[in-house]
């Protein structure tokens, strides 16, 4: 007759010659999870938080623009463009209306006031069209208040700067040429209508120019006279 078992057994020990049983994958698992669940659920909660709060910075985002915009479309008037300029310092919609208000005191004769603005438009703007749109604004403004040399060196500036836009650059050595020809300065008006012609081989500027060229006196050709007392060599025919 076999011996009982016992009614609470001990595990039995491996030896070295039995054969070891493989954890299961569950088992690994559960394991797992007991001892990084905490760990798991605070990441999760960290990427959720990041998750709504970007969202929520969006939403603001947009929200926020689409108020500006409100804002400008309602500027109707110069009294309410410099109400929003101040308000919204240093957004672009900002430099947007210190360009309009640049525009009208320009349109008015303020010129001092003009350059003003167009400088303050410029510093908001920075780069693209309506940047180069105020610096040539400000240039213009200094020619018309007779500061001229300073004028014509931001007029070549924006001239030469091939980052301008096509429109601003050929307007610019435009305006120079037109400076030069009132000046009497034909040879320098011909060489910035030429400028003109190579930025923009047409268009308004382009037909401008050819108009202004047209007014312009033919250049004279430089003819070599000899001089008085002399004998203009003869040239003998060679021998046979």
């Amino acid at each position: 007759m076999s011996t009982p078992a016992p009614s609470n057994p001990k595990s039995t020990p491996v030896t070295s010659g039995d054969p070891v049983t493989a954890e299961s994958f569950e088992y690994r698992l559960h394991k797992f999870w007991e001892n990084y669940a905490n760990s798991i659920y605070m990441f999760c909660a960290i990427v959720l938080i990041a998750i709504i709060g970007k969202g929520g910075y969006d939403f603001y985002t947009v929200r926020h623009e689409n108020e500006i915009g409100t804002d400008y479309a309602a500027a109707s008037t110069s009294e309410k463009l410099k109400a929003f300029a101040a308000a919204h310092s240093g957004h672009q919609l900002a430099g947007v209306a210190r360009l309009r208000l640049g525009d009208e005191a320009f349109a008015s004769g303020n010129f001092t006031q003009a350059g003003t603005e167009y400088m303050a438009a410029a510093e908001v703007l920075k780069t693209g069209p309506f940047a180069g749109r105020a610096r040539l604004g400000n240039a213009m403004a200094k020619l018309q208040a007779g500061q001229t040399a300073e004028a014509e060196s931001q007029l070549k500036q924006l001239a030469s700067d091939a980052a301008q836009m096509k429109a601003v650059r050929a307007e610019a050595a435009y305006q120079l040429a037109s400076e030069a020809a009132g000046a009497g300065r034909n040879d320098e008006a011909n060489k910035y209508l030429d400028q003109v012609m190579t930025i923009a081989q047409s268009g308004t500027w382009a037909q401008r120019a050819l108009m202004l060229r047209a007014t312009l006196p033919a250049p004279t050709a430089s003819l070599s006279v000899p001089s008085v007392g002399t004998t203009p060599a003869v040239k003998l025919p060679a021998k046979p």
